[in-house]
């Protein structure tokens, strides 16, 4: 076992559960289950004994369930989150947005049978998700209230080309959909351009992600129908494993060409697309993930003479992808993820909120 293994808390209030993921993360000596709870109560009273570096829980419990326990640890001991339980399916989407809304990282599902034969297909994906979480350094606790407006020094430097912005397009992978939530749910209804969204996603997750966006903002939020032209005030994802790019006529196009770095969508491919069909009329935004995804695709952007933002280190659940950005030079602004928002409104000469 390497020096400073992943301490890792799993709560879950089956026995025969408990066993099973002990077994399975033994297999990888990068990870040390270091205690275990059958309820968020008993778990909370472990963390600060036991000072886990990720908790993984499962959603329903007596006494206290995952939900509870995820906003007691945000306040109490902020720390990454892995939602492990049968009721985080393709199926449930709600549980799973109220879950990373709550504070959540991710969730895996486990398999509904509870036979250990049929927990080895998700081993890997457990093992890979929790050494993700392990790499958030910076972890802020979830803010259920809006949070308090910056003071006028802490802004962003003035905009330049107000008028001249035609679409708006942002990448975002792992804790994207709390940043994204923090963004769009602060547009105003008459936002003047179409946005294209790429958020990396486990399959059979975007359509709950579009649902849980749309209830709480007021732009209208979908799927992108191949073939349409975008118009404003609509925030357009990209259909399950395809690219979203601006064809050569300016409308939308889900594309099937391979994965760019693993990833379809691939935020590069996005950004790249309007850097091609926009130029200066384009802005990019890139948010918290893990890799570099995006990267290339802002410095396109960058080079054409458009406007792009990076989310900075400290309001990121993981800081890979903005990082990489900023280390090519293409971010021409890096601001937190509460500012972005009200960047894009002045850029837009939105009405504010």
């Amino acid at each position: 076992m390497r020096p400073n293994p992943i301490r890792v808390l799993l709560v879950d209030d089956s026995p025969v559960a408990l066993t099973i993921l002990q077994r399975l993360l033994s297999t990888a000596p990068e990870i040390e289950v270091v205690g275990t709870a059958r309820h968020g109560r008993e778990a909370l009273a472990l963390i600060p004994q036991l000072q886990p570096a990720v908790i993984c829980t499962d959603l329903h419990m007596p006494v206290m369930d995952g939900l509870a326990l995820t906003r007691e640890v945000m306040l109490r001991y902020p720390r990454p989150i892995l939602v492990v339980s049968v009721s985080v399916q393709q199926d449930n989407a709600q549980n799973i947005f109220r879950l990373l809304d709550a504070g959540a990282i991710d969730v895996c599902p486990k398999p509904r049978s509870g036979l250990a034969s049929d927990y080895e297909p998700v081993r890997q994906e457990l093992i890979d998700k929790i050494k993700i979480l392990a790499g958030v350094v910076v972890f802020r606790k979830h803010r259920s209230a809006s949070p308090t407006p910056a003071a006028p020094n802490n802004g962003p430097p003035p905009l330049v080309r107000p008028a001249a912005v035609r679409i708006v397009a942002i990448g975002a992978s792992t804790g994207g959909p709390q940043a994204l939530q923090t963004i769009l749910t602060a547009l105003p209804p008459d936002f003047p351009v179409p946005i294209l969204c790429v958020q990396h996603i486990s399959d059979g997750f975007l359509q709950g992600l579009v649902d849980w966006l749309a209830a709480q903002c007021r732009l209208k939020v979908q799927i992108a129908p191949p073939g349409e032209l975008p118009v404003p005030g609509t925030i357009y994802f990209p259909q399950e494993h395809t690219h979203l790019e601006i064809d050569a006529q300016g409308r939308l196009r889900c594309s099937l060409a391979p994965p760019l770095a693993g990833h379809r969508p691939a935020v590069t491919v996005t950004f790249q697309s309007i850097a091609r069909h926009y130029g200066s009329a384009a802005v990019g935004v890139l948010l918290t993930g893990m890799g570099r995804d995006g990267a290339e695709g802002m410095q396109a952007i960058a080079q054409t003479a458009g406007i792009t933002i990076a989310q900075d280190e400290e309001s990121c659940a993981v800081f890979g992808m903005p990082q990489q950005a900023i280390a090519l030079g293409a971010a021409q602004y890096v601001l937190p993820v509460h500012d972005i928002a009200r960047t894009l409104n002045q850029l837009l000469q939105a009405k504010p909120r």
